[in-house]
């Protein structure tokens, strides 16, 4: 069996060869980065083979996944260069297109694009995958078959991509967290407590939710009896503009993932 290589050993690589080892994924595991000692602890940790040499782990692979930054793709595909047997590759890099990657390394290359989730790590992500359509069926089966060792995975139009990526990000339940926690310690909480109650309002909300049949309105309305504290907080919140400052936050998001298109 091939091997899926991966070109960059990031964070976001990281996480998801430690998922990927989780879920005991049968391909062998490649990693590519010009940095030895990243290389040298993604081997340890992950027991993942790894190739500093970017054409060598190249030539191991059949499905090649591009994990730098947006603004490190052009020059990475510069320095593949031509192919001159099929391969197929996923894109990790946030705002940039397939029109460009083709652009960059077209065929024999088929692409995808990929947005997965760090949450991975521990098998509770989530993944947006959008394909190229030179893309073959099997190609596309040993794709979703990867990314769904990880959580759940959506196909969605290249078109949603970036509304999908502003929206996914665990980042915001993070931020909602400490954001929460913090405003409950200046209420006189300890801040073990005070990250307790956070926790719980967000994440074990949201998973009953998600675990049960119950409508979010429903359940919005039987935690935030109408004249109560609960509602009275919804409310003030919803005033002072959490739902603008929401969605002008997506929009600032977008912004900057187009820019990555160049």
């Amino acid at each position: 069996m091939k091997a899926t290589v991966f070109l960059g050993g990031g964070r976001i690589t990281g996480a998801l060869l430690r998922g990927l080892r989780v879920a005991k994924y049968p391909a062998p595991l490649v990693v590519h980065d010009r940095h030895p000692e990243k290389l040298r602890q993604l081997r340890k940790h992950y027991g993942v083979t790894v190739e500093p040499n970017l054409k060598k782990a190249i030539q191991q692979s059949d499905l090649v996944i591009i994990a730098v930054r947006p603004d490190s793709v052009a020059e990475l595909l510069e320095e593949i260069g031509s192919l001159n047997r099929p391969l197929s590759a996923v894109s990790l890099a946030a705002g940039v297109p397939l029109a460009k990657l083709r652009a960059r390394l077209g065929p024999p290359v088929a692409w995808a694009r990929a947005m997965p989730s760090p949450v991975g790590r521990s098998r509770r992500g989530l993944t947006a995958l959008a394909f190229d359509r030179s893309l073959a069926r099997r190609a596309k089966r040993r794709i979703r078959n990867l990314f769904s060792q990880l959580g759940p995975v959506f196909e969605i139009p290249e078109s949603q991509f970036d509304a999908f990526t502003v929206t996914y990000s665990a980042s915001h339940g993070y931020h909602a967290l400490d954001t929460l926690a913090r405003a409950a310690q200046k209420l006189g909480l300890p801040q073990k407590t005070a990250y307790a109650a956070a926790a719980h309002a967000l994440a074990d909300g949201i998973l009953a939710w998600r675990e049960d049949d119950t409508s979010l309105e429903a359940l919005l309305y039987e935690a935030a009896t109408p004249g109560g504290i609960a509602a009275t907080v919804i409310d003030s919140m919803n005033r002072a503009g959490y739902r603008t400052v929401v969605q002008r936050g997506l929009e600032a998001g977008i912004s900057r993932a187009r820019r990555n298109r160049g």
